[in-house]
């Protein structure tokens, strides 16, 4: 509930138990017009100086505890807080002392100010320590200070503070047992620090490693040999020796997450571990990593398996995914980036109709599927809310009308540069009766008109995007980079939308756009998708 911010300059506050305040010369300007109408209606303002303000006689604030006042606080935006914070001493210590989320530059000049800052912030359970790569960053004397001031801390995000070494992450896991989520990027420790927090920190459960530079040798396999039963998340990015955390996964016996962005290796071996040593993982992410059919059978064994990506591994084949799909029946989300590679079609799509009754999002970027697969999948899949193809050269009209006519339980529908026609798009008038949104982008077929006229069929129900590519621009035939998964931090937790407006478009792209449709069309996909999967819930900050 606490806010970000960054802390103004070090002084000394008096105790947030005491009533005595530095009385208001006239309504400060610091003070938000939403804190202002709070304290013109706490206070008897009935004096009035020469320059027509209105001052209060009696601050009526100060017959609010501690705790309500805390609770004002935390329904105000950031930028709210801190100019509350410099009306009186009082708002400033309960305001320090409510806040639990804070995000601080983590250069090396912190380490003088952290005694100060934390002494007012000494609730902090959320922190964020982020250095701009080109300065120094903190160091070990700096995160051992601000964890032994954060005791409760519960969340800990590290980006770039590259003089961070295993020792300041010992201190961490000595000093913050409360840890339960840890995410690095860009740092310089490796393995060993990441076993010491493991190792300390008995309830963490989540754990997000990207891009860490201290990593031994591509030799050393399952250097980490710790067990963690607390895990529930691992999320692996962008790790040229990620193989030294294989153990460290297996042994995790209650995970339920595992993703794997963009690791160098082979990781078959790991996945055969996983289907072992962690039956009841719920959800796979493997994405442009050296796996084959062979990891995806041994994933097979996952019967509790709901969520499965497979993004750029070009090793994957039908087999493989039918092989998931005979075994894994709760699967629900499907997301399949076959990179124009065409080893993974109607075949692996079939078994996926027949097996999975329960699925309710499937997304196709660079697949070609047919009206042969489709038409199973609508027919068998009764409960699909969410379908984005992407890149797809055969889904035409046909594709088109059949999922119309055969997905009734359809919301939300997503194309991106695929051959629809404005004759398959006539199709959604009369189908899929709880459709709720389309968007379709570089579809060449679909004309302007095409978004209005079909909203005006559905009576207004539907919102239609409508993104239409000139008829003398190139459409690419390559497909770009894939965003589909975001790493956590998800601190882990929030992904930018595209909110769809019902509306169209016909602005002609200029040529670097036209030359990164592609590019965009993946974020296009990943973003639309996301945002219907997360669209009725919403985090809580605390």
């Amino acid at each position: 509930m606490g806010q970000s911010a960054s802390t103004p300059s070090p002084t000394s506050f008096s105790s947030s138990s005491s009533r005595r305040v530095k009385p208001l010369s006239s309504c400060s300007s610091a003070v938000p017009a939403s804190a202002a109408k709070e304290l013109a209606v706490m206070t008897n303002g009935d004096a009035a100086s020469g320059s027509g303000a209105v001052c209060p006689s009696r601050d009526h604030t100060l017959d609010l505890p501690d705790e309500c006042l805390a609770l004002v606080f935390q329904s105000l935006g950031s930028g709210d807080r801190k100019r509350c914070s410099l009306v009186c001493r009082r708002w400033l210590v309960v305001e320090g002392q409510s806040r639990h989320r804070l995000a601080l530059d983590a250069r090396a000049a912190l380490l003088e100010a952290a005694q100060a800052i934390f002494s007012r912030f000494d609730a902090v359970s959320k922190l964020a320590l982020k250095c701009d790569r080109r300065a120094d960053s903190i160091g070990d004397e700096a995160i051992a200070l601000i964890a032994a001031r954060c005791p409760n801390l519960t969340r800990l995000k590290l980006r770039a503070c590259r003089t961070v070494t295993d020792a300041g992450m010992a201190a961490v896991a000595d000093h913050c047992p409360s840890l339960r989520k840890l995410s690095v990027g860009s740092c310089t420790f490796g393995s060993k620090g990441i076993e010491a927090v493991v190792r300390g920190c008995a309830l963490l459960e989540e754990l997000s490693i990207k891009r860490l530079r201290g990593l031994p040798d591509a030799t050393v396999i399952g250097n980490v040999v710790v067990k963690a039963a607390s895990l529930r998340s691992v999320c692996l990015k962008e790790l040229y020796n990620g193989q030294c955390f294989s153990r460290l996964i297996a042994g995790s016996s209650n995970l339920k997450t595992l993703k794997l962005i963009r690791c160098s290796g082979d990781w078959d071996r790991l996945l055969e571990d996983v289907a072992n040593k962690v039956p009841g993982i719920i959800e796979i992410h493997l994405e442009k990593l050296q796996v084959s059919d062979r990891g995806l059978s041994a994933l097979s064994s996952c019967a509790n398996l709901e969520i499965l990506h497979l993004v750029k591994t070009p090793e994957c084949t039908d087999a493989g995914l039918s092989s998931v799909a005979e075994r894994c029946h709760l699967l629900r989300k499907v997301h399949i980036d076959g990179w124009k590679t065409n080893r993974i079609g109607d075949e692996g799509l079939i078994v996926i109709a027949k097996q999975c009754p329960n699925l309710q999002e499937l997304v196709l970027i660079g697949v070609n599927p047919t009206a042969r697969s489709l038409g199973l999948i609508a027919s068998n899949c009764r409960n699909l809310e969410r379908l984005a193809l992407c890149g797809s050269e055969t889904f035409g009209d046909a594709e088109i009308t059949c999922i119309a006519s055969k997905c009734m339980a359809l919301k939300k529908l997503c194309i991106k540069g695929c051959p629809v026609s404005d004759q398959g798009m006539e199709a959604l008038v009369g189908g899929c009766p709880k459709l709720v949104k389309v968007k379709v982008k570089k579809c060449r077929g679909v004309t302007p008109g095409c978004a209005d006229w079909l909203m005006t069929c559905r009576d207004g129900m539907l919102a239609v995007n409508l993104d239409i590519t000139g008829p003398n621009e190139p459409q690419e035939a390559s497909v770009g980079e894939s965003r589909i998964i975001e790493s956590n931090e998800q601190l882990v937790d929030q992904i930018g939308a595209v909110e769809l407006l019902p509306s169209s478009s016909t602005s002609r792209p200029s040529p670097w756009k036209t030359r990164m449709g592609y590019y965009a069309g993946r974020n296009f996909v990943a973003s639309a998708l996301r945002r219907w999967s997360h669209g009725s819930s919403n985090s809580n900050h605390t």
